[in-house]
């Protein structure tokens, strides 16, 4: 049985990986220099975050559309490799951020090492199944951008006027399409792939445990967002509850 990595795809990984090592240096010691040491690893985080969420939706977008056959089973092709790569690049560079600035935070932690691990057993184990995984990545890095702009605005709007405004300006889009995209288009996807296996039409290429693993992964992490995204919308609204308050006070 051929083994699925190929020799020249190697590089790739060290790439990637060093693309985003250089980014999160430059922001830490150059872009975000003048930064509290309290703030400036996590804005780094989110730099690199932006590197990887935005370019990761096109690539792989990209790389399911050149595959129209594709199934849930299909062996992976260069460029889906390619994508896979480039996100365990990131995953890994994030996880030695939390591990260095943020060991107490489990919750991420483990989000980085099970992402991984579904990542690496799909590129580097079976060498199948890139497309349903792919299609997850889209779902999981399409709001990004957005959550990112909303964490660095949220951890500035104390002491930045203009930070508060992109903060309460961004929160009701962001949480609305976060909460699409997380609780309704996620699990409807999750569910044609559950289907898919259950009928045992991958068991010749990907073994059980595996995508089981990945099922597992996959709806942990949906259930976390949902409750996140859930207690987002109730800080929300406690926060637009008390502006009214104190409107009428004044009043």
């Amino acid at each position: 049985m051929n083994s699925p990595i190929s020799i020249s795809s190697i590089p790739h990984l060290p790439l990637f990986f060093s693309m985003f090592l250089t980014i999160y240096f430059a922001a830490h010691f150059l872009i975000f220099r003048t930064w509290t040491p309290k703030l400036r690893p996590e804005a780094s985080s989110c730099l690199i975050s932006l590197a990887h969420g935005t370019p990761a939706v096109l690539l792989a977008s990209n790389a399911l559309i050149s595959n129209p056959t594709h199934t849930f089973s299909s062996p992976n092709t260069d460029s889906q490799n390619t994508v896979l790569e480039y996100s365990i690049a990131y995953f890994l560079m994030d996880l030695f951020h939390y591990l260095i600035f943020n060991p107490k935070d489990i919750l991420f932690i483990g989000h980085h090492l099970a992402t991984l691990f579904v990542f690496v057993t799909c590129r580097y184990l079976v060498g199948h199944g890139a497309y349903g995984v792919l299609v997850l990545l889209v779902l999981a890095e399409v709001t990004s951008f957005f959550q990112n702009v909303w964490t660095l605005s949220n951890a500035l709007r104390a002491e930045s006027k203009v930070a508060a405004q992109v903060f309460d300006v961004l929160s009701p889009p962001f949480y609305a399409l976060y909460s699409v995209v997380r609780g309704f288009l996620g699990p409807v996807f999750v569910y044609r792939m559950v289907g898919f296996y259950l009928s045992g039409e991958a068991d010749g290429v990907i073994p059980r445990w595996v995508w089981v693993s990945w099922v597992f992964v996959v709806v942990s992490a949906i259930l976390v967002s949902i409750v996140w995204i859930w207690n987002r919308w109730v800080d929300l609204y406690r926060e637009r509850i008390d502006v009214i308050d104190k409107e009428k006070k004044v009043i």
